[in-house]
């Protein structure tokens, strides 16, 4: 079980993340394979249509479900997504977005999550995408052990 070491190293680890910066992203949960990630809507996150663009959604996404397997990892460990596949279920539409990655099963070298993005409009959410994200634990190597 991952302890207050490994919960630190994640949030210092998605403060490096340009990434989620330009979304303006946030984890907003956070516990022993579980990761929550929000963001507001903004019109830089957009497609023509005004919802937020998939490959937008598809990051934090895979972001929650790789810092979930992360959470998990031992000391001097890194994760690195091998292959996702995501479901577009409704447009994603609303003022904010809620990004749930949790961990199916852990491995010492491959690690299976799953991942469900929300979009909360009104004070109402709906399940908008899921993801299968398949990451790969890396141990050792120079610039991205331990981040």
């Amino acid at each position: 079980m991952a302890g207050f070491d490994a919960l630190q190293r994640v949030q210092e680890s998605f403060a490096l993340q340009g990434a989620m910066q330009t979304l303006g992203a946030q984890i907003t949960h956070l516990a022993a394979g579980a990761v929550d990630i929000g963001f507001d809507w903004a019109p830089g996150l957009t497609q023509q249509h005004g919802f937020i663009h998939a490959g937008m959604l598809s990051a934090a996404l895979d972001s929650a479900c790789g810092y979930a397997g992360f959470s998990l990892m031992p000391e001097g460990a890194g994760v690195l997504t091998i292959e996702f596949k995501i479901n577009l279920l409704a447009p994603t539409q609303g003022q904010r977005f809620r990004c749930e990655g949790r961990v199916l099963k852990p491995g010492r070298t491959i690690v299976v999550t799953e991942g469900r993005a929300y979009a909360i409009d009104n004070g109402q959410e709906k399940l908008c995408a899921t993801m299968q994200c398949t990451l790969m634990a890396v141990h050792g190597r120079e610039g991205i052990a331990g981040k």
